[in-house]
């Protein structure tokens, strides 16, 4: 077996990243070639690199995120509330690997949603399965797969993210269905995996907002007791940018 089919034989078992660097390797001098055993291992981290690179592609893809923010870009400052040592504590993602929540709010146009965006971004680019959702569109979800038979469907796919960023909380009135939805994702995420949630209302409005007391208690529960506040303040990004 020649060079050619050898790569060819790499690629057929969809071994693209061992292939690719097999054909590198190969196109040095003799000389400048690694020994077996080097060999063998580039290979291979080469193999993991692209595989890891693939999913991390995938998961930023399915995460329909609302901004293209990155931890890199988030202004950190006393004025807003959020310092570089805060950033440093919830940037590396380990609040999750802790199955804990963080809870963002502040002003309108402050930079909540960027935020939270840069850290489902990062969440996928260290393997960490996402999902955005914008809480009129998850009120529309739960309507029509109540609708249509397709609940648990729905609720088992949200179940499968480590992180599930709920955007917008408190805008739109929260009729039965999305309450007990919203108590059942909570309920099964509990000590399991993370949430963020995004909102203009302070947490201590949430209660009124959620309204009915028996379900706002379940879900304010589980909500908090596991969670990072960050409330960020200062002048609207909006209008910086503006200005």
């Amino acid at each position: 077996m020649n060079n050619q089919e050898t790569a060819d034989q790499l690629e057929g078992l969809k071994l693209k990243g061992m292939a690719d660097a097999y054909k590198a390797i190969i196109s040095l001098p003799m000389q400048d070639r690694p020994g077996m055993e080097l060999t063998i291992a580039k290979l291979v981290e080469a193999e993991r690199i692209y595989r890891n690179n693939q999913k991390t592609i995938m998961y930023l893809k399915t995460s329909k995120l609302r901004y293209g923010a990155c931890i890199e870009d988030i202004e950190c400052s006393v004025a807003r509330n959020l310092t570089k040592d805060m950033m440093s504590q919830i940037g590396d993602c380990s609040f999750i690997r802790r199955a804990e929540n963080i809870l963002i709010t502040g002003l309108t146009g402050c930079g909540k949603s960027y935020l939270a965006c840069a850290l489902g971004r990062q969440a996928c680019q260290l393997g960490f399965r996402t999902e955005y959702l914008n809480m009129n569109k998850f009120i529309e979800r739960i309507a029509l797969s109540k609708m249509d038979g397709t609940f648990l469907k729905v609720i088992t796919h949200l179940e499968k993210n480590e992180l599930i960023i709920l955007d917008d909380f408190g805008l739109q009135p929260l009729e039965v269905n999305s309450r007990l939805a919203l108590l059942q994702i909570l309920e099964e995420r509990y000590d399991r995996k993370s949430v963020i949630i995004i909102s203009q209302l302070p947490i201590s409005k949430w209660y009124d907002y959620i309204a009915e007391p028996t379900l706002a208690d379940a879900i304010m529960d589980r909500l908090i007791n596991n969670a990072t506040h960050i409330e960020l303040k200062g002048e609207s990004m909006r209008k910086r940018q503006k200005k």
